[in-house]
């Protein structure tokens, strides 16, 4: 087996794939090497091969905890929840304070809204584990959800007195928005990012972190060079192409056509459920969504994936745009059956019996067009912020993944054009349908704007609305200490202390910069 860990180690998964297989030929009983041929399964993306020989490894060892935790995240990425809570369990049974499966078990439950549940195991981990930073941090995210944000702090402090060299916990104090950092604190991570302590992952999230400390205490131009050397250790990390979004943008414009729109109106399914918030990260989505689920009639969910889901479900390849190919094939029936799908598939979600509901998804932009066929009925919200502070907060916001583009400046200025661009071309060809929020309105005039969206979803205005911030509903995006506070300025003018620094993302934003708050044509 040592030959296979050297192949391993030279990402040379073909050699070792070759190599585990020679050996349990000659040894058919080895767990070890079943999982190890599972887990290279896993990585070329050969899943059901990969279940299999977790399962074979577990039929060999059975207390073979490694491979059963390997097999329980595997399940849990496939959308199996319950499965790998089980497998979690077999493990917690034979080692109550395993770490590895109490801290797989209670993410799991945070994942699935288990919330409460989930505090109670946090609580069993740290007490098991108490001087595991990464404990800590799981937990301190949990309690800032949870909006304990002084217990928050406290266990990202914990962590930080284990590990004062923890980019991530570090980073997590400053994601909460509202902690303050000291000098200490600011010298601490100085010195950790000096020494060069911990990889790229630590050193990325320090500088992050160093970046909104230095705001904090308004040295600007030290803030913005961490927050430049944070955006490019995780651009080299996530390679972004700005072309393939600007042609998926081109490629919907010529398949949703009013022609199509017209021929396919009112043929989806026709429930009034939904309400999609659609916009740019750090736009302020957040913010509306917590004034809706302060409704009566309206229940916050937070961001489903179940849209893109649907869409990838009829496409014909994995290529991002390969759905596009098929919508106009789709018959009123099949467009019906998708709608009723993302009803039933959203479900799960909801825990209340209010008659509305939002789907956040920032993402769910790409979507619209198909929204408009599969759900005729669904309120679609727009919520627009001005191109230089979206694009200064993506700059300074560290993603856990799938924002690839906000890690360069001009990146962020090409997604953000071809945004408007795509959220004009249905302005034309379905007037109306999307309800459009400026987000410096919405600062400015707060109850004028909230009536204005609650008439367009044909709600009685509720005073709750503008008390958003009392709300205690969980959170779990980056703003939430943000939405649990009232309305203020303070955001919308940050980008201004760092204009100098913004000449890649100007020249990106082109035209959609000057007109701004009136958005493009939708050539």
């Amino acid at each position: 087996m040592m030959a296979v860990q050297e192949a391993l180690a030279t990402r040379q998964l073909e050699q070792a794939e070759v190599l585990v297989r020679q050996h349990l030929r000659a040894d058919p009983e080895d767990a070890l090497a079943a999982k190890v041929l599972a887990d290279i399964a896993v990585q070329c993306g050969a899943i059901p091969e990969g279940e299999t020989f977790y399962k074979r490894a577990l039929l060999l060892a059975p207390g073979y905890h490694e491979a059963r935790l390997a097999l329980a995240l595997l399940l849990s990425r496939a959308g199996r929840e319950n499965e790998a809570l089980a497998a979690a369990d077999a493990v917690l049974t034979r080692d109550p304070e395993h770490f590895k499966a109490l801290s797989l078990k209670a993410g799991l439950l945070s994942h699935g809204r288990r919330l409460e549940e989930a505090d109670r195991l946090f609580r069993k981990l740290v007490a098991a584990h108490p001087r595991n930073s990464v404990a800590w941090i799981n937990y301190a995210y949990l309690l800032k959800t949870l909006n304990r944000t002084g217990e928050s702090i406290a266990a990202y402090r914990k962590a930080i007195s284990f590990d004062r060299a923890n980019g991530l916990a570090w980073f997590g104090l400053a994601n909460l928005k509202t902690a303050r950092f000291d000098d200490a604190d600011i010298g601490a991570m100085q010195d950790a990012v000096t020494k060069s302590e911990g990889n790229d992952e630590q050193q990325l999230h320090l500088h992050f972190a160093l970046g909104k400390a230095l705001d904090d205490h308004r040295d600007y131009h030290a803030a913005f060079d961490h927050y430049r050397i944070a955006n490019a250790l995780r651009r080299a990390r996530s390679p972004y192409d700005a072309d393939a979004v600007s042609t998926e943008v081109h490629a919907i414009q010529r398949v949703y056509t009013p022609a199509l729109i017209a021929a396919r109106a009112d043929v989806g399914a026709p429930d009034a459920d939904p309400i999609f918030i659609v916009s740019l990260p750090r736009s302020g989505s957040t913010l509306i969504e917590q004034i809706l689920a302060s409704h009566p009639l309206i229940e916050g969910t937070e961001e489903l994936y179940e849209i893109e889901a649907i869409a990838r479900s009829f496409a014909k390849s994995s290529a991002p745009t390969a759905y596009l190919d098929e919508v106009a094939t789709l018959s009123p029936a099949t467009l019906r059956d998708l709608g009723k799908r993302y009803i039933e598939n959203t479900r799960k979600h909801r825990s209340t019996t209010r008659p509305f509901f939002t789907d956040k998804m920032p993402n769910n932009w790409r979507f619209i067009g198909l929204i408009q066929l599969i759900l005729p009925n669904a309120k679609i919200i727009d919520v627009r912020r001005h191109p230089l502070g979206c694009g200064f907060a993506n700059f300074t916001q560290h993603f856990n993944w799938g924002i690839d583009f906000s890690y360069d400046l001009a990146d962020i200025g090409r997604f953000y054009s071809d945004y408007a661009r795509h959220m004009a071309h249905f302005d034309q060809v379905t007037p109306g349908r999307v309800h459009r929020i400026i987000y410096e309105n919405l600062v400015d005039d707060l109850e004028h704007e909230v009536r204005r969206l609650l008439n367009y979803l044909g709600l009685q205005f509720d005073p709750a609305c503008l008390a958003f911030h009392e709300n205690t509903r969980p959170v779990h995006t980056p703003s939430a200490e943000q939405v649990r506070q009232p309305i203020y300025r303070a955001g919308v003018e940050r980008w201004q202390h760092y204009d100098d620094y913004l000449g890649p993302l100007k020249a990106a934003l082109g035209p959609v910069l000057d007109i701004y708050p009136e958005v493009p044509d939708g050539r």
